[in-house]
């Protein structure tokens, strides 16, 4: 699918992986509708890519509902949903006092980062089914994993567990919208430098970039972004998770 000229949406698109897709999308020419709950930096975003910003909790079903709606309005139907928003804290199955994680912590991510993605991705592909095709397609969908699908951390209980469920529905979903003429990928990123990173000193940061083999430095959100308009135009890419990684497999902390 070409971008240009398609309306697109981006969750998480005020920073980081999903901001850089927002940037990349609207130079390749798409209206580019942002979804995020930061609406300072969201709005700034939205201006300097010449497009919209609507203030959606993607684990709200009315949220989202309401942001595609308005988000049609503004550009047309969207042919490309990029999922980026997501959390990622930290914590042990056995805290330092001897106490098991609350549910809730646990709860709350998988609550963000797989059903967010599925809630937005389900309403996006619900609005699109009956859409006049483009080409031989109708749309595309891309979901962000991460490496921690694959190689968890210590702590990382519930944030692997929420990638791992992303990449575990990409193909089940793929296949079922197939004949929507809608493609759904996945794309698990390694150590990228992201708002988390950028809190951390630049020795820790530099030391961190020396754990991938080749190119040994964090990725640029931009390398993301350049994956994302690489599938979005080459309709053999569906029902895939490709790791984006710099070739690392993570150490167990």
């Amino acid at each position: 699918m070409k971008i240009e000229g398609q309306a697109a949406v981006v969750t998480g698109g005020a920073s980081g992986l999903g901001g850089a897709t927002a940037d990349r999308l609207a130079r390749d020419g798409a209206k580019v509708a942002i979804f995020d709950m930061d609406e300072d930096r969201g709005q700034a975003r939205a201006e300097a890519v010449k497009g919209a910003f609507f203030r959606v909790d993607v684990t709200d079903p009315q949220s989202v509902e309401a942001g595609l709606a308005e988000a049609e309005a503004r550009h047309g139907k969207a042919r490309i949903l990029v999922n980026c928003a997501g959390i990622g804290p930290a914590a042990k199955v056995i805290g330092r006092d001897g106490a098991a994680a609350p549910l809730e912590a646990f709860n709350r991510v998988l609550g963000v980062n797989l059903s967010g993605t599925f809630n937005v991705l389900s309403k996006f592909a619900a609005a699109l089914q009956q859409a006049d095709t483009v080409g031989e397609e109708r749309g595309i969908i891309v979901n962000t994993a991460s490496v921690a699908a694959f190689d968890g951390q210590i702590g990382q209980a519930a944030y692997s567990a929420s990638k791992g469920g992303v990449v575990g529905m990409t193909l089940p979903i793929a296949r079922e919208l197939a004949r929507y003429g809608i493609r759904v990928m996945t794309i698990a990123p390694g150590l990228f430098m992201t708002p988390m990173l950028e809190t951390l000193s630049e020795e820790i940061r530099a030391s961190l970039g020396a754990q991938v083999p080749f190119p040994p430095r964090l990725g640029d959100p931009s390398e993301f972004a350049d994956l994302v308009a690489s599938i979005v135009s080459n309709p053999m890419l569906n029902g895939e998770t490709i790791r984006l990684d710099g070739a690392i497999r993570m150490a167990p902390k």
